[in-house]
């Protein structure tokens, strides 16, 4: 496991956890739809990196 997959899971975690935060601040769905894009991107990066 390479520190850059390690770095992109823990980064995909974190906008996941922001995510669910903004979603329950009932904060504009155009904000969440970026966040959810980029955890999305940033897990299948670090995962395909494996």
């Amino acid at each position: 496991m390479s520190n850059t997959s390690t770095l992109l899971i823990i980064a995909g975690l974190f906008l996941t956890g922001g995510v669910f935060s903004f979603w329950k601040q009932k904060q504009s769905k155009g904000v969440i739809a970026v966040l959810a894009i980029g955890a999305v991107m940033c897990l299948s990066a670090g995962l395909m990196r494996l």
